[in-house]
């Protein structure tokens, strides 16, 4: 189908067969291993014509394929790459990019195992990690030299949900011959596609917003078509591979996401405002507040702030953690985009060996709380929010 078809549409018909190989509506789950060949002339023609086909489903099957093109008409991209994960997506980018000496700068604000990942791995391959102050152009620029091959950032970033102008970002990258990729797994392409930014690639964790129902791990690398067929390559060699039932199950997601995210972006903005005014709430982050740095960024890139709010409370660690325990629709766990609202503190979840110093660093408030709203009645969850809160 054409890019210029509605999200909606693509979310739903997008990458599939008009009339599918056993005429039914759904696509089956091929669960071969191996697929063969009716003679060897047919291997030939594969391999000199590029015929579009599987061989080994450790390079691709026909569940991934489908869920690839749909993914990449969401994004507006020539082509897509489904991985096992959202960090397997973006390790193999990084793998393939960057050689000894090349110099990876990132803005310092984004998921904690990038950063491990940088400074714990590649740095031990030669590769020179430099993370720079969240939305600070001027420095960025200023560390950009003959050595550095691949700028990254998250949009918004995880959890202060500060919004990077990635069409600034775009025209650094283009202007020093820098390619650029951007995470948008916490917008999704609903609510924005950075390729009509200029942005070389996007990154998903896909078992987010793009899968939606809490039940698989995928992840997804979107661009040109000559930029991934590498990556493509590494992905083959490697092993990153989502199995033919993840697919299955992030295709069928795919279809609602439109409809899910546009209700996470309504409770979203309520949820925020009623915790902006609430006297035991210290500071609300979310990017379609006036009061978040990122908002007039987050009015022109955005089309929704998303279902992610992360807030700060007027008491300690204990006084949150009692907070948490009172809510009664939000279930306590990491991750976030799924249908059921999650809620977790920071602190205990991701942070708790981290030093002092590292979270103060990091901006993580020991009464710190991440809500992942899911689709539930946006009434039924700021009551619930209210009612958790008079426990302090």
């Amino acid at each position: 189908m054409s890019h210029d078809a509605s999200l909606q549409t693509l979310a739903v018909h997008a990458g599939e067969a008009r009339v599918k190989s056993d005429y039914g509506i759904v696509d089956p789950i091929h669960c071969s291993s191996t697929f063969t060949f009716a003679n060897s002339a047919a291997i030939i023609s594969m391999l000199e014509n590029g015929e579009e086909r599987d061989e080994y489903a450790r390079y691709s099957n026909p569940n991934s394929r489908t869920v690839e093109k749909k993914l990449a008409a969401l994004e507006a991209t020539e082509d897509a790459i489904l991985c096992t994960t959202g960090m397997s997506a973006l390790t193999l980018l990084f793998l393939n990019r960057l050689r000894p000496g090349d110099q990876l700068l990132f803005f310092d604000r984004c998921y904690h195992r990038t950063r491990q990942f940088c400074y714990e791995y590649l740095e031990q391959f030669g590769v020179r990690c430099k993370a720079i102050a969240t939305g600070d152009f001027q420095a960025l620029e200023a560390a950009c030299d003959a050595r550095t091959k691949l700028i990254f950032t998250e949009l918004p970033t995880n959890p202060h949900l500060d919004v990077i102008d990635i069409e600034a970002l775009a025209a650094l990258g283009k202007r020093k011959g820098i390619a650029t990729c951007v995470d948008t797994t916490l917008a999704s392409p609903i609510n924005i596609q950075p390729s009509r930014w200029g942005i070389d690639f996007i990154v998903h964790s896909a078992t987010k917003y793009l899968g939606g129902h809490n039940d698989l791990l995928a992840g997804v690398l979107c661009g040109r078509t000559e930029d991934l067929a590498s990556i493509r390559t590494l992905q083959g060699i490697i092993g990153a591979v989502a199995a033919p039932h993840t697919a299955y199950l992030l295709q069928r997601g795919l279809k609602t996401l439109p409809l899910r995210v546009a209700q996470q972006n309504k409770s979203g903005l309520a949820v925020a405002q009623f915790l902006a005014q609430h006297p035991k709430v210290a500071r609300v982050y979310y990017p379609g507040l006036e009061t978040h740095p990122s908002y007039h960024l987050a009015r022109k890139l955005l089309k929704g702030g998303g279902g992610l709010i992360s807030f700060e409370l007027k008491t300690d660690r204990h006084g949150c953690s009692r907070f948490i325990d009172a809510v009664h629709i939000p279930k306590i766990g990491p991750s976030l985009g799924g249908v059921e609202t999650l809620i977790e503190q920071p602190y205990l979840m991701s942070f708790y060996r981290a030093s002092k110093a590292d979270r103060e660093r990091w901006g993580i408030d020991d009464a710190l709380v991440r809500l992942a709203l899911g689709i539930e009645d946006t009434e039924d969850l700021i009551a619930d929010v209210k009612q958790a809160l008079d426990v302090l």
